[in-house]
């Protein structure tokens, strides 16, 4: 029959040691066959077509449909840095070096705070009106009795349909140990239970930040196989000194995943973000990192010769080397058959 030619393959064509069961049945797939040969183009044809647009949002590097990570160690400032995020992207506004493009909604879920907490942090970080609405477990339960958990399949189906009623762009969950309960976090597999629904979202031209907890390792906790479909992923990493009383946040931000909408490298930042308790505002300061604060940060992560922290940093190996040095000077290093090991050191680097 003309489907065996088309589905069934000449015997000179199969691998050696193919068996029977491996050659599809005849018209196996002939729906697919179709929706391949539409969704074909030529080269050709992809150069002069109009495509969908995918806006840029927040500076040069969140854009429309993204899958990001911002990730740290518990209490370093990961929900401080998103929800100033959020209202960035709501108000049109700026948060540190990084600017909105436009005002979008925006739509917070919040899988661990208390809502008094979340309303505190975020009249302290609000400028002005925006389109930003929060969906808080604690509110959910008084209000409904219903538990939030994104792991199930009818609750990802009913946030979409309610990102898409509201018109959400944004869309914050934070954090994935909270809110995708039953889902092993070192189970690449088990993240297959998520991924479809978080790739759906991204055909609706939603972007999605993810709020994740870093391991002992300093690498984000879990599957790794969840970073294979980010557009980028952003690392932050305590910087208040241990004996300094915290209140509010101070961390350094790095893209250990670069975006995917820039060719140049994202410097790292060092923020702090400063309640006041008189006027209950949140005074958010950043700068540039210090380069030798990255170098000490990449030999935390495990790195520890020049070589690979050149890599890694985007850097000559004769800049990682000058870092090297002060960093010895400091008393932050040593180093042993051409490994930089950190000490115990405690004197402040110059910057």
């Amino acid at each position: 029959m003309k489907q065996d030619r088309i589905y069934r393959p000449a015997p000179a064509t199969l691998a050696p040691k193919a068996r029977k069961a491996d050659v599809p049945e005849a018209g196996v797939g002939e729906d697919w066959l179709a929706h391949f040969a539409a969704g074909t183009v030529s080269a050709a044809d992809l150069q002069t077509m109009e495509l969908p647009h995918h806006a840029l949002l927040l500076d040069r590097w969140l854009g429309e449909s993204d899958l990001g990570f911002v990730f740290a160690a518990r209490g370093v400032g990961k929900t401080h840095l998103c929800l100033g995020f959020a209202r960035a992207l709501a108000e049109g506004g700026r948060i540190g070096p990084w600017r909105a493009l436009s005002a979008v909604p925006v739509l917070y879920v919040d899988g661990e705070m208390n809502a008094e907490q979340i309303r505190e942090r975020d009249k302290a970080l609000a400028t002005c009106d925006g389109p930003l609405y929060y969906l808080n477990h604690e509110l959910l339960f008084a209000r409904t009795e219903k538990t939030l958990n994104l792991a199930r399949r009818e609750c990802q189906e009913a946030l979409t349909a309610h990102c898409v009623a509201l018109g959400i762009r944004v869309l914050f969950l934070d954090n994935l140990s909270t809110l995708f309960s039953g889902v092993p976090e070192n189970d690449n597999d088990s993240w297959e239970a998520v991924l479809p629904w978080l790739l759906h979202l991204r055909k609706l031209n939603i972007a999605v930040v993810i709020v994740a907890h870093a391991g002992r390792n300093g690498q984000m906790r879990g599957a790794s196989r969840r970073e294979d479909s980010a557009a980028w992923v952003l690392r932050l990493d305590d910087a208040i000194d241990a004996a300094t009383v915290k209140r509010g946040a101070k961390f350094v931000s790095m893209f250990t995943k670069p975006s995917r909408h820039t060719p140049t490298e994202m410097p790292a930042y060092e923020w702090e973000f400063a309640p006041d308790t008189i006027t209950g505002r949140c005074n958010v300061t950043f700068r540039e990192a210090s380069g030798l604060e990255v170098f000490l940060q990449w030999l935390r992560d495990g790195l520890d010769t020049c070589g690979d922290i050149a890599e890694a940093m985007h850097a000559s190996k004769g800049t990682v080397s000058k870092l090297a040095t002060r960093a010895k000077a400091a008393g932050r290093i040593q180093t042993e058959h051409r490994k930089y090991i950190l000490t115990d050191g405690n004197e402040t680097p110059e910057k």
